[in-house]
């Protein structure tokens, strides 16, 4: 045996250990592992035990609403979906059963450790998908409390208030935490969310399910009146959210609330007159840059369709007439009633219409 092998073998074998992924039960209870390793023929001398007692790496990432985890854990939320218009969310937890059309949904064996993203076939036969929660599919699935705000506006809000990672937001109000969760995502892993509840129950309940999602360290939630109180901070936002049926009361508030260097506001509200009156506080209070836009969401179908041919008659106008070729199936024409099948997208005959206005502004340097 050459020199050094035992030595190899051991660094070999300590970083296979290292690598090993806990699965099921081992997921949620990270044992102890010895693992005995017989190294050639001198067994007494060189026998070795390794432990893992417990690595970091075999730690298991938990679901976040932030980032990605692979495997499902006990007191994960789940998404079950069953297609693009039948999908809910269920928390995982152990000896739990869930119903569905396609049977029941067993946690224990069927769900915990499984990865997201998998296929599991229910007692009837049937199956369905187990998702990774993401702000998008709670936005579908979450319970209302309030009306919420859909991806659509979502995204342009994202966008216009120009949030990235490590950015300081206010929001108002917090509602059923359709956008929070949109916004936390956009600026983890060092921002920070500030949102403010007028209504208490509203808020205990977004602060239980912050906590639920693994994103709580990166929000604060404050009962109080945005038009009275503010948003208990001051100079330290990048950006500022309403979303109350009087914006124009907190335009002050969110003055105060952005950082000195300047911020961008946004205000939400479904009618014209509130937007009128949100417009004239933000020219009074200094802000500039202020438009307001709608964003209509259309979606088109993209089909298969069979078009007729037309049959323009022969190449040559001259030979027009009874004995003219061509006619009768002659070679070149089209036959009677020929089609062709081709894609193509057909808009909706109906659309989701207004939801509401977005006024965004900027807040002035001097």
């Amino acid at each position: 045996m050459e020199p050094g092998f035992h030595t190899r073998m051991l660094a070999a074998l300590h970083w296979a250990v290292d690598s090993i992924w806990l699965a099921s039960e081992q997921v949620t209870s990270l044992r102890r592992l010895q693992i005995l390793v017989t190294l050639g023929p001198e067994a007494g001398a060189n026998t070795a035990f390794i432990s893992t007692a417990p690595p970091a790496v075999l730690s298991v990432p938990p679901m976040s609403f932030v980032e990605y985890a692979d495997l499902i854990q006990e007191g994960d939320v789940a998404i079950i979906f069953m297609g693009h218009d039948s999908m809910f969310p269920v928390k995982v937890q152990q000896g739990a059963q869930t119903q569905t059309r396609y049977g029941v949904i067993r946690h224990s064996t069927d769900l915990i450790g499984r990865r997201f993203g998998s296929k599991v076939t229910c007692s009837k036969g049937g199956w369905v998908y187990v998702l990774h929660p993401t702000p998008e599919l709670w936005t579908l699935n979450l319970p209302h409390r309030t009306q919420i705000l859909y991806t659509t506006d979502i995204a342009n809000i994202t966008m216009m208030l120009e949030l990235k990672p490590g950015s300081v937001v206010c929001e108002s109000g917090t509602g059923s935490g359709s956008l929070s969760h949109a916004i936390l995502r956009t600026i983890a892993p060092t921002g920070r969310l500030y949102t403010v509840e007028f209504h208490q129950q509203r808020a205990e309940k977004a602060v239980e399910e912050f906590r639920e999602h693994k994103v709580g360290h990166l929000v604060t939630v404050l009962n109080q009146d945005v038009c009275k109180d503010g948003f208990g901070v001051t100079g330290v936002a990048d950006a500022v959210f309403l979303d109350i049926p009087s914006p124009w009361e907190a335009i002050g508030h969110a003055k105060s609330a952005i950082k000195r260097h300047g911020g961008r506001l946004c205000s939400f509200s479904p009618c014209i007159e509130q937007v009128q009156r949100t417009c004239a506080a933000l020219a009074e209070h200094g802000f500039g840059e202020i438009c307001t836009l709608e964003v209509l969401l259309r979606v088109f179908d993209v089909r298969s369709v069979s078009l007729g041919l037309p049959d323009f008659g022969p190449d040559d106008p001259l030979q027009a007439g009874p004995d003219a070729p061509g006619e009768g199936g002659a070679p070149g024409t089209p036959a009677a009633n020929a089609t062709v099948t081709c894609r193509t997208a057909v808009p909706p005959r109906e659309m989701a219409g207004h939801t509401g206005y977005l006024t965004f502004a900027t807040k002035s340097l001097v």
